[in-house]
């Protein structure tokens, strides 16, 4: 039997690709939450159940009905480089206040939240529009999360490469100096993740480091 079975928002996503086949890997189950039914095909070709649903016109009830069964849920959904200050708020705050309401709705506790460095702090006066309303969504995102009564982690990774993993990092909770990470190793501390359930609760920050991945959770 599977240890986890796992749930993906964004999971057509780079990093939701990496995360499935590591949970694939070590035997465990996965649902890959996707918008367009076109990638249906090739999630499962990476190990996940497809699942078609709209993060953003969806009801709770209807998002916690795809949960049913799981044990975590992973928000790994984003907006998107090119996309506008609506989309921001609509993606990176409102799917993952939705998917948090539906977790609560299914019963299933253990939430894993993918925010960015510089959640949680106003972003720079010189910032443009569209990064702003990326912050400040993922700011709204994190406080929502931290009312819920799910044991939430909330992952901040610094900036993102398609980098080879290299298994160690730098994780902490804030503050962490800033630096790039492999959307790889992000998954990697993802799987890691699943079974730490003494970071519940916490906000970790995340770059590429040297400590392997594993002691880094453990000591989280």
């Amino acid at each position: 039997m599977p240890k986890h079975t796992v749930v993906i928002a964004g999971g057509h996503g780079k990093i939701a690709h990496h995360l499935i086949e590591r949970l694939t890997a070590r035997g465990d189950d996965s649902v890959a939450l996707i918008r367009n039914p076109d990638h249906s095909a090739e999630v499962a070709r990476w190990g996940a159940r497809p699942a078609v649903i709209d993060l953003e016109s969806s009801s709770p009830d209807e998002v916690a009905a795809v949960l049913d069964g799981a044990t975590a849920v992973v928000f790994a959904a984003g907006a998107g480089p090119n996309s506008g200050v609506a989309r921001k708020d609509s993606v990176d705050r409102g799917a993952a206040v939705l998917l948090a309401q539906a977790a609560e709705k299914a019963g299933v506790r253990r939430f894993l939240q993918i925010s960015s460095f510089g959640a949680g702090e106003p972003a720079p006066a010189d910032s443009g529009e569209t990064w702003k309303a990326y912050i400040d969504a993922k700011t709204a995102a994190e406080e929502d999360l931290r009312t819920r009564d799910l044991d939430a982690t909330i992952l901040r990774p610094g900036g993102l490469t398609d980098d080879a993993a290299t298994g160690k990092v730098a994780l902490s909770e804030p503050p962490l100096e800033r630096g790039s990470i492999p959307r790889d190793d992000v998954a990697a501390v993802l799987v890691a993740l699943l079974d730490a359930s003494a970071t519940a609760g916490k906000t970790l920050m995340v770059t590429e480091g040297s400590t392997p991945i594993a002691e880094s959770v453990a000591a989280s």
